[in-house]
């Protein structure tokens, strides 16, 4: 029988043999890491082999470049790459565009002499304004300048579609497909009688503002004349333009395709429905052809790829990737910094696609704190939202500009109310002549239920400290001194706004509340009333920006201050550009199993905006709701 020994270790050998073994198993967690890492490296090999053969080639003379527009256009993503990554492998939820991505690729192609024309696609394409597509459009016009063709090609194209389509040198659509010009509309639902008369809610609304038309559908039952009046007067001036800017690029009077529009029904009729043969003798299109017809002709102007069978292409998506590969970390050339602010004005921090009082703030900040940093780009495309994170991102605004950099406003599709005051303090605001701005003027809204529960048999009642206690619960009615109090509370602010806009405007007060009063403005007519500087888009924007810090062509770069996408997210993302990886997000995405999306209710969606502002009624709103 062998015997055992026991050795007793002193309290201090314990220690250190603790010690040593926190040692070894940190060597062996390391070396499990490392061979997880070689392991995902080899992998990673693998899906960039399997992409190298299926997918990115150099681009061969003759090509043509392929612009399927199939998704919304936007300032900046509104997700992060990891969730665009899945839903594109899952083929799930709307994808999106950057105007940015879209007009570098043009930039890019016109001068590539392996690119031949452009195939210009729309039927996907998702817009919410005419400002953007204004943008696009010019850069279009631009790729065209090097003699280079564009074909547009669709099925059935919506106007701000067609919008795109009409700037190419020649437009087809297919046989049994369509142009549809419509016009510009807004209309809303009105909820007044349901819930005052049939669900007993009490609505208040208090506003400075006799345009100030936002929360009118909570109270009336149909618009008011200052709406129809105001709506009418920059949606007319927009839909001029847009005939105008149409007729210019297809070569035919404006008076004729606006008779054409207005005549529509009879014209449809007048060819038994059929909207193509319409669209050839309205002169929108310079012929119908199916687009096995369109691949033939396309292989016949340029070259067959053998391998597609088809004409010899590459795809926007394709083309991109190199053009948005990092900058150097060892840049030190000038920059001219870009924050972007899109959507509605929120409290607090907020992901893209959303304006976070802290998030923007912080992100002009950082522009202004890099030293390489000698002009800033604030590009607006918000209805606004709530009035202290506006406030937060104007003092950022007035903060640049003491610190010796100059701020230039770029105004995309919609400026209004909140994005008009995160916008005034910039030395120069530019603003396209199409897009919706303006709307200075504030509300409060405060909605009551205790009808709404009398209907039911619920009553409230308790006992309060002070006439206010208890005033801000919806379970109680409103008393008016309450009312007066949350009035006096959007007075100032109203006074605060048309203040503020005359201090940055170099005017008085007075004479800004003739042009504010929550009224809305097209670009253009803005520029008529001074509320905006100049007309122009982005690039005009740059080229002042460039102008006012007195830098030099080639010595200055663009940069785009947002958030870093972290390793694992440029990870994620890559795998979504080849086949095999589209296969592995396919098969890990966790959308496989969710239901297709559901429609919003249209009050759920003008509502949602206020749950992120607050709960107190005596907040003051600057939104302005007049997208279209």
């Amino acid at each position: 029988m062998s015997e055992v020994t026991v050795v007793k270790r002193g309290a201090i050998a314990t220690f250190f043999y603790g010690i040593w073994t926190l040692i070894r198993v940190t060597n062996h967690l390391v070396f499990l890491a490392i061979v997880a890492f070689l392991f995902l490296g080899f992998i990673i090999g693998i899906i960039a082999s399997a992409g190298s053969k299926s997918g990115i080639k150099p681009v061969q003379e003759k090509t043509a470049l392929v612009l399927n527009l199939e998704g919304t256009l936007v300032e900046q993503f509104s997700s992060d790459p990891i969730s665009r990554a899945f839903a594109q492998a899952a083929g799930d939820g709307q994808t999106e565009i950057q105007l940015r991505d879209l007009i570098k690729v043009l930039e890019a192609a016109k001068a590539d002499k392996s690119i031949d024309r452009i195939l210009l696609k729309t039927d996907g394409l998702n817009a919410s304004g005419f400002a953007a597509l204004r943008d696009v459009a010019a850069a279009l016009r631009d790729f065209k300048t090097s003699g280079k063709q564009i074909i547009a090609y669709g099925v059935n194209m919506d106007q701000k579609q067609y919008y795109l389509a009409a700037q190419a040198d020649k437009v087809f659509i297919d046989p049994e497909g369509g142009i549809l010009l419509e016009g510009l509309g807004r209309y809303r639902l009105y909820f007044r009688q349901a819930l005052e008369e049939k669900l007993g809610v009490d609505v208040h609304l208090f506003r400075v503002g006799e345009y100030k038309s936002a929360m009118e559908p909570f109270i009336l039952d149909a618009a008011s004349a200052e709406s129809r009046e105001a709506d009418l007067f920059w949606m007319n001036d927009l839909w001029q333009r847009y005939v105008t800017d149409i007729a210019k690029a297809r070569k035919i009077p404006a008076d004729q395709l606006n008779t054409s529009i207005n005549n529509m029904s009879a014209e449809v009729k007048a060819v038994a429905g059929d909207l193509g043969k319409l669209a050839m003798q309205q002169k929108l299109v310079d012929g119908l052809k199916t687009s096995h017809e369109m691949e033939t002709m396309l292989s016949e102007l340029g070259a067959v790829d053998e391998d597609l069978h088809s004409f010899r292409q590459v795809e926007f998506a394709q083309y991109l990737k190199p053009l948005n590969l990092p900058s150097s970390p060892f840049d030190d050339k000038s920059q001219v910094a870009v924050v972007v602010a899109q959507g509605e004005i929120v409290d607090g921090k907020a992901n893209p696609g959303t304006v976070g009082g802290e998030t923007t703030s912080a992100l002009i900040r950082q522009a202004r704190e890099n030293e390489n940093t000698k002009a800033l780009v604030l590009r607006v495309d918000s209805p606004g939202g709530s009035v202290f994170p506006s406030e937060q991102i104007r003092r950022e605004i007035e903060l640049t500009k003491k610190a010796g950099i100059p701020v230039v406003v770029s105004m995309g599709n919609v400026a209004a109310s909140g994005g008009y005051w995160i916008s005034m303090n910039a030395d120069k605001i530019i603003a396209d002549e199409s897009t919706i701005t303006g709307s200075i003027g504030i509300f409060g809204l405060w909605l009551t239920a205790p009808r709404a529960l009398e209907k039911i048999g619920v009553h409230a009642d308790g006992s309060g400290t002070t006439p206010l206690a208890g005033q801000f619960d919806p379970t109680l009615p409103l008393k008016p001194e309450t009312g007066e109090l949350i009035q006096s509370i959007i007075d100032r602010g109203y006074q605060q706004f048309i203040g503020k806009v005359a201090t940055a405007r170099g005017s008085k007060s007075e004479t800004i509340d003739t042009v504010a009063r929550g009224r809305v403005w097209s670009g253009a007519q803005a520029k008529e009333r001074g509320l905006v500087d100049q007309l122009g888009g982005f690039q005009m924007a740059v080229a002042e920006a460039v102008k006012l810090a007195k830098l030099t062509k080639g010595d200055y770069r663009l940069n785009y201050v947002e958030r870093p996408a972290t390793a694992i997210e440029q990870f994620i993302a890559s795998l979504g550009g080849n086949a095999a990886g589209n296969a592995i997000l396919r098969n890990m995405s966790p959308v496989n199993s969710v239901l297709g999306r559901q429609t919003t209710e249209r009050l759920q969606k003008e509502m949602s905006w206020l749950e992120k502002n607050g709960r107190t009624p005596y907040q003051g709103i600057v939104h302005c709701l007049c997208g279209l």
